[in-house]
């Protein structure tokens, strides 16, 4: 998690330029509810092409700070920066159309649909008729539908699952499910890819071979990913940048290495060592 030199609010960033700024700043970031301080002085820096990951105990607060950069929650305090302009006022469908996916701990699927159907979903952003040549279906119509067809399956063969195209969402194993949702957050072509819990119910050639995948999606589409993980083999092997999180609060940041060595971070999540 690089450190970076501080943006001004609101500041415009010419396109040649934003390679030399994170994909996502958050200063003094925090929420409450009601008399409960949820997350209170969230500071993080994310680089363009960066796996980073926020792990803690169950209860941390790691799914509020998703909800926070998301504007599932908006934040009572603090400040989030995506390729350096402001969130502030921006809704869930605004922040997602800036550049921010995420999946869920809950798997969301469409379940009656296929799994191409939920791939097109998340590419609403990006493949688009008029009402009218959708109503009358007009020769635009099926033009997009082809680009929108061609495209789920591009997506899909990352996870090799090209051949699933037409199976029912719902009908697919867990883990598989766990993929297709990846992929539908994928297809809205974001800048920023969050993962929450992605390796959950996920055996252990599964979780392998998602290392592997969440790896090569960052290389091809040259995006930062954070993921939340308990799997601190996945953690540990493939984030560059790890950040630890205890009641609400950041407790430590660093590389792989230096979590596994940290005494608090022992203490507070690892577990504590034993004596003698």
């Amino acid at each position: 998690m690089s450190k970076m030199v501080p943006l001004p609010t609101n500041s415009i960033i010419p396109e040649r330029d934003l390679d030399k700024i994170p994909v996502l700043e958050t200063r003094h970031l925090g929420i409450d509810f009601g008399g409960l301080t949820a997350v209170d002085e969230f500071n993080l820096t994310i680089g363009r092409t960066e796996i980073a990951g926020l792990i803690g105990p169950n209860g941390a607060g790691k799914t509020t700070v998703f909800n926070l950069l998301t504007k599932v929650y908006q934040p009572t305090r603090g400040t989030i920066l995506l390729d350096g302009k402001e969130t502030s006022g921006m809704s869930t469908v605004q922040v997602n159309q800036a550049g921010i996916a995420r999946t869920f701990q809950n798997i969301r699927l469409f379940s009656s649909l296929t799994v191409e159907e939920n791939v097109k979903i998340g590419l609403h952003n990006q493949v688009k008729y008029r009402t009218v040549s959708g109503l009358l279906r007009l020769p635009s119509y099926w033009n997009q539908e082809k680009i929108a067809h061609e495209r789920a399956l591009e997506l899909l063969s990352i996870f090799n699952m090209e051949d699933l195209a037409g199976h029912r969402a719902g009908s697919l194993p867990y883990g598989a499910q766990r993929r297709l949702e990846i992929v539908r957050a994928l297809a809205t072509n974001p800048s920023l890819l969050l993962l929450d819990e992605p390796a959950a119910g996920m055996n252990p050639s599964e979780t392998a071979e998602l290392m592997e995948n969440i790896t090569k999606i960052r290389d091809t589409f040259q995006i930062a990913i954070m993921l939340i993980e308990h799997d601190m083999n996945l953690v540990m092997g493939i984030c560059e940048g790890i950040c630890v999180l205890n009641y609400g609060r950041i407790i430590a940041k660093g590389t792989a290495d230096e979590i596994k060595r940290n005494p608090v971070v022992i203490e507070a999540y690892l577990g504590k060592k034993k004596e003698g």
